[in-house]
């Protein structure tokens, strides 16, 4: 009876942590210049990985990201992935992302290449980061550009905030503070 209660408890505990397929870490991307960015090089740092795009009602986001991206250093990175899955709001070739980032909001926090984060083609990332059996801890659903998906320094989803929501929300301020 001891070694099937035994057996029966690591059975539990390795389908719960085998149930994630890889973590935040595990991920390599590609910047929006076609440069390879591993995000384990962002251990120990929180980040906010937020959907982009520049014809969207909430494009003045990218003024807010850059503030607190800039007030935070060291502590907090940001990363922006431009994409089109929502009315055609991130038309643009990387090129002109950067054009327009660097020109209107003088973007200096890493933008990644354009990406899908939904449907059939949404990119690992985000399958990731919306499903509880990948994540360990949500299920989500992209809704809109400028979604933000809250990570902490250990590489581990925390809290989903909703395009509507400012980058410096009492949500966000209260993920920061926390240890």
């Amino acid at each position: 009876m001891k070694r099937f209660t035994l057996f029966t408890i690591l059975a539990t505990i390795s389908m719960t942590l085998f149930s994630q397929t890889g973590g935040f870490y595990d991920f390599k991307v590609k910047t929006l210049e076609g440069e390879d960015f591993d995000l384990s090089s962002l251990k120990g740092k929180k980040v906010m990985v937020v959907n982009v795009a520049s014809k969207c009602g909430f494009t003045p986001q990218y003024k807010d990201l850059e503030e607190m991206y800039r007030k935070y250093e060291g502590e907090l990175v940001i990363i922006g992935f431009p994409a089109n899955n929502f009315a055609g709001q991130e038309p643009g070739s990387a090129s002109e992302i950067r054009q327009f980032c660097n020109q209107n909001y003088g973007v200096t926090f890493p933008l990644m290449e354009k990406i899908s984060v939904k449907g059939d083609d949404m990119h690992p990332l985000y399958r990731w980061l919306t499903s509880r059996e990948k994540n360990g801890v949500m299920d989500s659903e992209v809704r809109w550009n400028f979604q933000k998906y809250l990570i902490d320094e250990n590489g581990n989803l925390v809290d989903v905030m909703y395009s509507k929501e400012k980058p410096e929300s009492e949500k966000s301020m209260k993920w920061l503070s926390s240890k």
